[in-house]
């Protein structure tokens, strides 16, 4: 097997995903994986699918980059918005790798989108601060300024006219109110337009689901920050979180190392 190659998990509140990325030329190598995220979801149950994930893959034993839907400080969950708060203060790290046997790092699930588009997408070599925004069961952020990342920032729960952003703006929110993608787009519209009072960005990427959505709504978006979906789409989760688990085999220098992956 190639020794640039990385299992990418993409846990999410709706789909748990998973894919071999090349984090040396930033794309799938396989197809992806899709499960529906177990409900309730907590550690025992997401631990089953991540395992489904690793056995279908053959990847025992070999490091794993997992984008997680939480605020993550040094692989524990702190917070738990579309999951089972059973999450909040638990290591995913740990979880997971007791399961599966596996070393693996965890980032926030839009973070990870976060450095795959910034590192193999649109947002590569892009200067100043860009703001990537996952559509899907919420709204996840992932904040960059030169290219280097302000984790965890969660700006799909600021407080838009009185509710929480993701409340109002979400796929899952549009798909409870029936609303169509165009009516959609205005509430997208007036979450862009708060970010912008709030951060002035250079540049707003869309990733997840509902990116691949965008012209079907790209009307609406009332704003002179230019907007675009990232080419990679909904794979810049999995391809970040593979890169992340990168990053840290490198910081680490431990006896899991690119070298020996094959």
């Amino acid at each position: 097997m190639n020794d640039h190659i990385i299992l990418g998990i993409d846990v999410g509140g709706t789909a748990i995903k998973g894919a071999l990325i090349d984090v040396e030329k930033g794309e799938q190598v396989t197809e992806r994986l899709r499960y529906p995220t177990p409900q309730p979801a907590g550690p025992e149950a997401m631990g089953k699918v991540v395992l489904q994930i690793v056995e279908e893959f053959k990847w025992q034993g070999k490091p794993i980059g997992c984008g997680f839907p939480a605020i993550v400080k040094k692989g524990v969950a702190l917070s738990a918005a579309n999951i089972d708060k059973s999450w909040i203060g638990t290591s995913v790290e740990d979880v997971f790798g007791r399961v599966t046997g596996c070393p693996v790092y965890a980032i926030n699930d839009a973070d990870a989108a976060g450095l795959g588009s910034v590192h193999f997408g649109d947002g590569k070599d892009v200067e100043g601060t860009i703001i990537l925004i996952t559509i899907g069961s919420g709204l996840g952020s992932a904040l960059f300024y030169d290219g280097n990342l302000v984790p965890n920032t969660e700006l799909g729960h600021l407080y838009l006219g009185g509710r929480i952003a993701e409340h109002y703006a979400s796929v899952s929110t549009r798909e409870a109110k029936n609303l169509s993608w165009k009516d959609w787009g205005k509430r997208f519209n007036k979450y862009l337009r708060h970010l912008d009072r709030l951060f002035s960005p250079d540049l707003f990427l869309l990733g997840g689901g509902g990116s691949n959505k965008f012209d079907e709504y790209a009307d609406r978006l009332k704003i002179k920050i230019p907007v675009k979906p990232d080419r990679l789409f909904n794979r810049a989760g999995l391809i970040g979180a593979a890169y992340y688990a990168r990053l840290q085999l490198q910081r680490e220098g431990n006896e899991y190392t690119l070298d020996n992956l094959s």
